[in-house]
C-alpha cells in the first residue's frame, strides 16, 4: 500500500465521522473493515459516498449474482486488479461460475472474437455472460461502445439490467484504479490472481 492504512478500530474526530464509520461496518457485517475500506478512510466523505455507491451496485440492483461478478472479475483482469479479483471471483463460485468459466475470463482476448461474443475462450460461458463480457471489455478497453456490441445487449437485457450492467462496468472500473494506484491489499506486484 502507498498509504498506511488507518486503524482497523478508527477513532472517528465527529459525530458524522462516526455515523460514517458506522454505516460501513454495518455494510460490511461480520468483515469488519476491508484493506479498501482502511484506505478510503483517510477522507471519510470519499468512504461515505464510495460506501452508498457501491453498496447500490453490489446489493441493491436487479442483476443476477452470475453476471454482476462475471463483470466485475473481468474488470479486474484487464486493469490488473488483483485485490479485486481475490475478493469477488469467490462470490462468483458461489453463484455458480465454474472455476473453467474464471479461468476464461483471464484468457479472453482480441477485439474480434470480444465484437462477436464467440470463440473457443468464451465457450465455458453462457450466451449472457458471453455479451456481459463483450461489453465489459469495450466499456474498460475502449470506452466508447460499438452499436453492434450494444444491440447484442439489449436483446438479451431489459432497460433497467442495461443500466445496472453499465453501472456496475464503471463502478467497478473506477474501483479498479482505485485498488492499482494506491496498490491497496499489496496485489501490485502480481501478474495473476492467487486464485
Amino acid at each position: 500500500m502507498r498509504l498506511p492504512y488507518t486503524p482497523q478500530h478508527p477513532n472517528p474526530s465527529t459525530p458524522a465521522e462516526s455515523a460514517i464509520v458506522q454505516n460501513i461496518l454495518t455494510r460490511r457485517g461480520s468483515r469488519g473493515l476491508i484493506a479498501l475500506d482502511r484506505t478510503l478512510l483517510h477522507s471519510p466523505p470519499i468512504a461515505d459516498g464510495w460506501n452508498s455507491f457501491l453498496g447500490a451496485i453490489r446489493t441493491g440492483t436487479a442483476l443476477p449474482t452470475d453476471i454482476r461478478e462475471i463483470a466485475i472479475c473481468r474488470i479486474a483482469v484487464l486493469n490488473g486488479a488483483w485485490y479485486e479479483w481475490e475478493a469477488h471471483a469467490p462470490i462468483a463460485r458461489g453463484a455458480g461460475v465454474s472455476d473453467s468459466a474464471l479461468d476464461s475470463l483471464r484468457q479472453v482476448e482480441g477485439r474480434e472474437g470480444r465484437e462477436a461474443g464467440k470463440g473457443p475462450e468464451m465457450e465455458e460461458l453462457n450466451e449472457k455472460q458471453r455479451i456481459v463480457v463483450v461489453y465489459t471489455d469495450a466499456m474498460t478497453r475502449d470506452v466508447k461502445v460499438l452499436n453492434a456490441v450494444f444491440e447484442k445487449l439489449r436483446e438479451v437485457f431489459n432497460e433497467r439490467e442495461v443500466v445496472e450492467i453499465t453501472a456496475t462496468v464503471a463502478a467497478y472500473n473506477c474501483v479498479s484504479r482505485f485498488l492499482v494506484a494506491l496498490d491497496v491489499g499489496e496485489m501490485n506486484d502480481k501478474n495473476e490472481p492467487l486464485q
